[in-house]
């Protein structure tokens, strides 16, 4: 499997930049692929997935692997709608370099920030590589003009653009100093340097050597002398400084018709750091392998995707995790696309899918052999926002269902699953509403297993305003021993939070000790839902009186008793309705700040406070109090609104009290659907 120096490369920048096309395409020019296939036409080797192909985008990270120039590569394709990316933080830390893919125009650099930040906060070195060149309307110099603020490291541009009047049609090696024409679909042809380009090639040239002297003093006492570094000098200091973080080289090209590929697969093979260097900055030591993600393939069941660091792996290896358990590999395979095939071996560096390890998990560093390996890494789980409320359409599916979706969360972290026990819902969570959208089809197309939807019940509660005193009495006579219980309790609202508090100040054993329990499972089972048709909170209730009947009386009896005397209490000691409000923070471009409050504002929400965000270019974080009806459809307008870039965390703040009107329209809607 691949080459003699396995490397892995991330392709990563938002959506529609043309990843999955500029992977095709180094496919066919590496010929892995006999020929170039297309998003559109579905027919690409990434995105196979029914889902990806109806979407004409990126559900899930692809896996596609190519030799080029005896050095093996393994392309990791990233999703880069934020709403399918979660699966690609893991992913992305294993890589040795990431490939930011972005658009040509300078009016849409923005959308890059997001992804040059994650890449910082991982500590990924990357490269840009400026997409679709032969539709650029703009100019290269204000695309990195506008991405300067957005990246810590330094934007370092190798090339500069050769145009025929408005269209770009070839390009100048600013470290060889040659000019190359694109030829569709062969190696772009070397051409004379125009005598009207040889200044700007000079002046970007110069440029390129200042920045790569802010990190080496050989190469700017140079050319503080005047002296020309040679060749080798800018190649090394390239690839070192790429390696390093401290500069972030700029290509250019066309996936779809091949310009500039060849030129980046050059820069993969001379400057990406070799997987040693990525081992020691995860800090993996010895033959091992990361567990990246888990697939559920129609063929070959579970696989644990996993890059090998210092050493090969054998099938049917021995493996170790951090806490000692081992397992044996029951099957390697090499991942293209949507195929797999089995391998009997695969080298350091490279990504595998191993088999029928089901104790590994996503996150675990695996031992190669005996020696267990490091502990896992601790991963942070992304917030999944959006909602929806499902059920089986056919009952013989439940049991099916929680298998599935099992499956499906293990295998996409933005997902999670689980049971309100109020509502008696199965909820599943997601990243946006799209997200969820394609999680159900699968759930259908891939298991069998089809639900409805709805959104989840809003857990509105109710309290009351006054306190109260009433008997409750329940008495029945139907031959043999009757039923006799009597009470009487005082109840009172408390602050919120406070919960549902019983108390007994019973004198002269009106009410016996042995049913004061039964009486306190009563008030229970009547504030379980208050006469709005909601659950009680924030109430206390006091025994004070009763009276029994030495044959009739027992638990049943006073139970009902109670539960009586506190629902016809909660009826008159005036109840309101209460709903529950998030603590909502979000975190938006700066020109869609007052787009966004303005849709919180109709939402019911009260703002807190806006800051700007820290180490950002015009970014705002807005924080809010939204009503949790008010978080339904949230997640797709706040992206409507900022370019697909803002997005949003909401925890719960506390419960606060519904406006009469707005009460009586969701108690006559409860009762409705009752």
């Amino acid at each position: 499997m691949g080459g003699s120096d396995m490397r892995a490369v991330a392709l990563v920048g938002p959506a529609g930049a043309g990843k999955t096309s500029l992977a095709e395409a180094m496919l066919f020019i590496a010929g892995a692929i006999p020929r170039q296939g297309s998003v559109q036409g579905a027919s690409s080797v990434g995105d196979a997935s029914a889902e990806a192909r109806e979407r004409g985008s990126s559900t899930e990270l692809n896996l596609m692997h190519f030799d080029w120039m005896g050095d093996g590569f393994t392309l990791i394709d990233i999703a880069g709608s934020p709403g399918f990316s979660a699966d690609g933080e893991l992913a992305l830390a294993i890589c040795d370099l990431a490939i930011v893919v972005v658009d040509p125009d300078p009016a849409r650099a923005a959308l890059v920030e997001p992804t040059l930040r994650r890449l910082e906060r991982a500590g990924v070195p990357h490269a840009l590589f400026v997409n679709k060149i032969d539709q650029a309307r703009g100019n290269i110099q204000q695309l990195l003009e506008a991405l300067a603020p957005m990246s810590n490291a330094a934007l370092v541009a190798r090339q500069i653009p050769i145009r025929a009047g408005e269209r770009v049609d070839g390009f100048v090696d600013l470290a060889l100093e040659r000019a190359y024409h694109y030829e569709a679909g062969k190696p772009s042809q070397q051409i004379a340097l125009a005598p009207e380009l040889q200044a700007d090639e000079q002046t970007a040239r110069f440029h390129m050597l200042e920045q790569l002297a802010d990190h080496d003093d050989a190469l700017l006492e140079q050319l503080l002398s005047d002296e020309h570094p040679s060749l080798d000098m800018i190649f090394a200091d390239l690839a070192r400084e790429t390696a390093s973080g401290r500069i972030v080289p700029v290509l250019f090209g066309s996936a779809l018709n091949g310009f500039g590929i060849r030129r980046l697969l050059k820069l993969l093979r001379h400057d990406a750091p070799h997987p040693a260097e990525t081992a020691e900055r995860l800090g993996v030591e010895g033959a091992a392998g990361l567990v990246f993600k888990i697939s559920h393939a129609a063929t070959v069941g579970r696989l644990a995707l996993a890059r090998l660091f210092g050493g090969s792996m054998a099938d049917g290896a021995e493996l170790v995790n951090g806490d000692g358990q081992s397992a044996r590999a029951g099957g390697l395979f090499a991942v293209q696309g949507a195929s797999t095939t089995k391998i009997a071996s695969a080298p350091a560096g490279a990504v595998v899918g191993i088999a029928k390890i089901d104790a590994i998990q996503r996150g675990h560093v695996i031992g190669i052999g005996k020696k267990a390996a490091a502990p896992g890494f601790d991963i942070e789980q992304p917030v999944a926002n959006c909602a929806v409320a499902i059920a089986t359409k056919d009952h013989k599916d439940e049991v099916r269902l929680s298998a599935a979706l099992n499956k499906l969360a293990e295998e996409d972290p933005g997902l999670r699953w689980d049971q309100d026990e109020a509502s008696r819902e199965t909820l599943l969570h997601g990243m946006s509403d799209e997200h969820l959208a394609v999680a159900i089809n699968r759930l259908k197309r891939r298991y069998g297993v089809a639900v409805s939807v709805q959104a989840p019940t809003i857990p509105y509660r109710e309290s009351i305003r006054k306190p109260t005193t009433q008997r409750g009495r329940h008495k029945k006579q139907s031959g043999g021993h009757g039923q006799y219980g009597d009470v009487v309790l005082e109840i009172r609202p408390l602050d919120r939070g406070e919960g549902i508090q019983f108390q007994e100040k019973i004198t002269g054993g009106a009410v016996p000790k042995q049913w004061i329990p039964a009486v306190e499972k009563g008030v229970h089972d009547a504030v379980a839902k208050g006469p709005l048709g909601f659950p009680v909170v924030d109430v206390a209730a006091v025994l004070v009186d009763g009276s029994f009947h030495s044959v009739d009386s027992s638990e049943l009896a006073f139970r009902t008793a109670a539960r009586i005397a506190m629902a016809d209490a909660l009826a008159g000691a005036s109840p309101y309705l209460l709903e529950p409000v998030a603590h909502v923070t979000i975190t938006t471009p700066g020109n869609a700040t007052s787009r966004i409050t303005s849709a919180i504002s109709s939402r019911r929400g009260q703002m807190l406070r806006m800051s700007a965000r820290e180490g950002w270019s015009h970014w705002d974080v807005i924080e809010v109090l939204l009503p949790e009806a008010g978080l339904h459809g949230l997640e797709a307008e706040v992206r409507s609104l900022s370019q697909g870039m803002a997005h949003y965390e909401a925890r719960f703040d506390h419960l606060a009290e519904v406006n009469p009107k707005l009460a009586s329209s969701i108690v006559q809607a409860a009762h409705r659907s009752a």
